[in-house]
């Protein structure tokens, strides 16, 4: 079936790092591009990062931009989001999100794709 699945999201203190992971499966993962989300309750989701399907472009929000960095290893699947110097404003929701794209079995088109979301703390 066609999911993502993020992970790595946990309590982390002020100034520190973190690497989330989005494991893709069910699509032809190296076609397509791929975007990191953030959600805070009762805020809209905010495009933090996006990849394009080989990696070689990237682009970032102005919030996080010098901070984050997105990558991808086609490989295995896997896109990730290395977040360095952590502030307070960085605590969300995080979410793996590609779209319009289709299976592997190319029968069925997906508009949105979206992960069940990985929560980041940041708290002293």
């Amino acid at each position: 079936q066609v999911q993502l699945v993020e992970s790595g999201g946990r309590l982390v203190q002020p100034g520190g790092s973190l690497r989330l992971s989005c494991a893709a499966s069910g699509f032809p993962f190296s076609k397509y591009p791929l975007n990191w989300y953030r959600q805070t309750p009762g805020k809209e989701r905010e495009l933090v990062a996006r990849i394009s399907s080989d990696g070689s472009s990237t682009n970032y929000a102005d919030s996080v931009k010098g901070r984050f960095t997105v990558s991808r290893d086609n490989s295995k699947n896997t896109v990730y989001l290395q977040m360095n110097t952590l502030k307070s404003d960085d605590a969300a929701v995080y979410y793996c999100n590609v779209n319009e794209i289709r299976d592997n079995s190319d029968e069925d088109w997906y508009r949105e794709v979206w992960g069940q979301g990985t929560l980041v703390t940041v708290s002293s």
